[in-house]
């Protein structure tokens, strides 16, 4: 009996190699030939999977933020049942600070996609939509502790979340691009995200 196909797993695998490849050659390198040699698979099979670059790079997108979500509930999972605002927001904000090697490569994959994005629609929207996700996230942490007195009444959830979504993303270009260490990039989030919450 021929064994049962996995097309999830496939189109997995095939992404987990495009993202090496972007991660150790930088985008210029993404080829349906390249990415087929780094998965081990045939050039006709990721074909058939993504019909082009730009099928392969949306999946890829999807793929790469599910790892950010993924990293983000774990490390959430940890403060326990009732961390504050200012905590929780710490806290997925440093998510994505890249803190290790493979940190450092997700972090190369973002940026190339973000680089990816300026000129491609579809990955465009998806970006978008995922940045205004997470600047709505921090500025519903902003809104509770303002709704328990633990904020300031005069920040602006809206621009609190953009802002600090803005920075955490300069950070992570520093760390990797410019040898800024992700110690010192974590110290000057962890302040200014106390200083939105009014902590400072």
């Amino acid at each position: 009996m021929p064994k049962k196909v996995d097309h999830q797993e496939r189109r997995e695998l095939i992404a987990a190699a495009l993202m090496r490849v972007v991660a150790d050659q930088g985008l210029e390198a993404v080829s349906l030939r390249q990415v087929a040699a780094e998965a081990g698979v045939t050039g006709g099979m990721v074909q058939h999977y993504f019909p082009n670059k730009d099928a392969m790079m949306d999946f890829a997108m999807a793929a790469a933020s599910s790892r950010y979500e993924q990293r983000i509930g774990a490390a959430t999972a940890e403060l326990g049942e009732a961390p504050s605002p200012v905590q929780s927001a710490e806290t997925i904000l440093g998510c994505l600070l890249p803190a290790d090697e493979q940190g450092r490569r997700d972090a190369r994959v973002a940026l190339a996609f973000m680089s990816y994005s300026a000129v491609r629609k579809s990955a465009s929207e998806s970006l978008a939509a995922d940045n205004t996700g997470m600047q709505g996230v921090i500025a519903d942490l902003l809104r509770s502790a303002q709704a328990s007195g633990m904020a300031p009444e005069d920040r602006d959830p809206e621009a609190v979340g953009v802002a600090l979504m803005a920075l955490t993303d300069g950070l992570s270009i520093h760390i990797i691009s410019a040898g800024l260490s992700h110690q010192t990039a974590a110290q000057i989030l962890r302040s200014e995200v106390r200083r939105a919450f009014g902590e400072a």
